[in-house]
């Protein structure tokens, strides 16, 4: 939501707030931090051991108080974690307009990603804007019945977001990153897995089959910053800590994140921002997810849905590793450099397409912006 924010915060014509409800903070600081952002609300709903009704009850109290004091013409809010949906609820409750910012992303199955998938598709029926990253989402928009004059197709603010920390110079912060690296003997492979629908044996299935995945491959340096839910604590740490070849690490700060996933030869991820951040470096992505409602990147063929079946990650894993460093990208070809033109997610102008139609709707201007047409 970051170019969004900043877009609006330009803006001479709007007054905005931002509003965080505090889940994950420390995840959440380093965010604020490498991109310059000030919340003006921080509901500090966290707490150990929360569920999914906990969650529920903070946003919706923390959310509607603070929308009952500053009055705005329009909430938004961009995914679909349970902030998204709880939000847009107390945002109908309050008779405001709702901006669903990402709004469309569907996989037609409304346990996986769970609970996330229910979440935005009842986010789109309370939504008055839906800003849609691509024609896919839009289409998926239409085909439920939503009015066409509400839907507009933005590209992603994840992009925008890329880009604008991939233009900084400058090394890696975390050492052990920095040394892999810069490390010309090694390859990079990058992990990330946390889905709550993966908990249980299909995360430990995929933890063994990475394990074997890195013995095959002497130069493969294998890093996976762990999400802290215990779920994902415990059995990374029985099946992968005492490999020589495999770091587990605390969660990568954005630009170091962003440094990993330029220069990896591989991503093993079930993260749906990752999916659309990897395609603008051309890296070769393997999604540990049975569907996915990001298709664009299956089709652009840079990424490969492999779900937490161990045959099919291994079977990829070897397709891909078995080239060389010099064969680094989805193609063979590339050498990681930024090529948002290719990218079927966004070309990095999605934060401003966004808030100059809001400025034309709430001002009653026509609109000065058209539709992203994709690479």
């Amino acid at each position: 939501m970051a170019p969004v924010v900043k877009a609006l915060r330009d803006c001479s014509g709007l007054d905005s707030r931002l509003v965080l409800t505090g889940q994950h903070e420390s995840l959440v600081d380093q965010m604020l931090d490498v991109l310059g952002l000030e919340p003006d609300y921080d509901l500090g709903i966290m707490q150990e051991g929360q569920n999914l009704y906990d969650v529920a009850v903070g946003c919706l109290e923390g959310l509607g108080g603070v929308v009952r004091e500053y009055e705005p013409k329009l909430l938004l809010a961009q995914g679909d974690t349970a902030t998204v949906f709880f939000s847009s609820l107390v945002a109908y409750f309050e008779k405001i307009d709702v901006g669903h910012v990402e709004a469309g992303l569907r996989t037609g199955d409304k346990w996986a990603p769970y609970p996330e998938e229910m979440f935005r598709r009842l986010t789109d029926v309370l939504t008055d804007l839906h800003f849609a990253p691509t024609s896919a989402a839009r289409d998926n928009l239409l085909a439920e019945g939503i009015e066409p004059s509400q839907v507009y197709v933005t590209g992603n603010t994840v992009v925008d977001s890329l880009m604008l920390i991939a233009s900084r110079e400058g090394r890696a912060e975390a050492p052990l990153l920095r040394s892999i690296l810069e490390d010309e003997h090694s390859r990079l492979v990058l992990l990330t897995a946390h889905r709550r629908e993966s908990f249980g044996k299909p995360l430990r299935d995929v933890f063994r089959a990475v394990r074997a995945l890195v013995d095959e491959h002497d130069d493969v340096r294998l890093l996976y910053p762990v999400h802290p839910n215990p779920n994902v604590v415990e059995p990374a740490e029985e099946l992968l800590s005492d490999h020589p070849r495999i770091d587990l690490v605390e969660p990568l700060h954005y630009r170091d994140l962003v440094l990993a996933l330029k220069g990896a030869h591989l991503i093993l991820t079930d993260s749906g921002g990752i999916q659309e951040e990897a395609p603008t470096f051309g890296t070769p992505v393997l999604v540990l997810r049975r569907v996915t409602e990001r298709p664009e990147g299956v089709e652009a063929g840079v990424a490969i849905l492999v779900g937490t079946d161990p045959k099919k990650i291994l079977e990829e894993g070897r397709r891909i590793l078995s080239r060389g460093p010099e064969e680094r990208g989805s193609t063979g070809e590339g050498d990681g450099s930024p090529t948002p033109a290719t990218n079927p997610y966004g070309d990095g102008r999605a934060g401003e397409r966004i808030v100059d139609i809001i400025t034309s709707v709430l001002t009653g201007d026509s609109r000065s912006t058209v539709d992203w047409a994709g690479p």
